[in-house]
């Protein structure tokens, strides 16, 4: 694929076990375009059992299936930057602990591939696409449609991954490296 002169190519990830969105834009100058965006689903029928705890799928398994999908989204669009939603600290620990795993196969899968990565928390995300750090879920998909000029609502996980990628291109690229050190956010804004 070849792109113009002083064109970006981002990757928005919005990591998970077990759905990987993944949206990918251009931004040329001020403009922003809809290139692609999908899920990937690591469901793949292998199941374990731990004593003490239900079945589940097989956590190497899946996060292979993550980079593994990764690296073809990659390959497949060549973004130059790649923009990723930080892990929430969940109410169950173990549910953020297996978020972050799935978080660093995705952020594996960019590094391997030489590409920068970038950092954004959801109220980051929302805050950048919809104005409110605390909108709910049909907010940003609706805001990411009018954004790309879609025909529809894209899939929650996709939407957040365009989101994502909508925030880093629309001057993320100081978000996520802005020390907010001794910093408090409130509503959805810093406050020293």
């Amino acid at each position: 694929m070849v792109m113009q002169s002083g064109t970006i190519r981002i990757l928005g990830i919005d990591p998970g076990l077990r759905l990987t969105g993944f949206g990918v834009i251009e931004k040329i100058g001020e403009k922003i375009t809809y290139i692609a965006s999908g899920t990937i689903k690591t469901a793949s029928g292998k199941k374990s059992k731990v004593e003490g705890e239900p079945e589940r799928e097989e956590l190497p398994a899946r996060l292979k299936i993550i980079l593994d999908g990764l690296f073809e989204v990659i390959d497949t669009y060549q973004p130059n930057q790649v923009a990723i939603e930080k892990v929430f600290v969940n109410v169950n620990p173990q549910s953020t602990l297996l978020l972050g795993q799935a978080r660093g196969a995705a952020i594996s899968a960019a590094v391997i591939r030489n590409l920068t990565v970038a950092e954004y928390t959801a109220l980051q995300v929302k805050q950048a696409v919809v104005g409110n750090g605390h909108a709910q879920k049909e907010q940003v998909q609706e805001m990411v449609k009018r954004l790309l000029k879609l025909p529809a609502a894209p899939k929650p996980d996709s939407a957040d991954a365009l989101a994502c990628a909508i925030c880093h291109a629309h001057g993320g690229q100081g978000l996520g490296l802005m020390a907010t050190a001794g910093f408090r956010v409130r509503g959805g804004r810093l406050v020293g």
